[in-house]
């Protein structure tokens, strides 16, 4: 998909997930992580987001 953002979406995406081929298409990551009951990265700390841990039960656990 052509994203015409992706340059200044990556500038701010913490995701440190290797190979990702949603990295800075934003709507792609979005619907990707909520059709596996997840949050995106960018949700998270950079320090959290390292876990890769993308679960909803982890962000609250993380954010009380």
């Amino acid at each position: 998909m052509n994203c015409v953002n992706k340059e200044r979406n990556l500038k701010k995406c913490n995701c440190s997930y290797p190979g990702c081929p949603r990295k800075g298409i934003c709507c792609e990551c979005l619907s990707y992580h909520r059709s596996h009951g997840e949050l995106p990265a960018c949700y998270f700390s950079d320090e959290d987001e390292k876990s890769w841990n993308r679960s909803i039960e982890y962000f609250v656990s993380k954010n009380k």
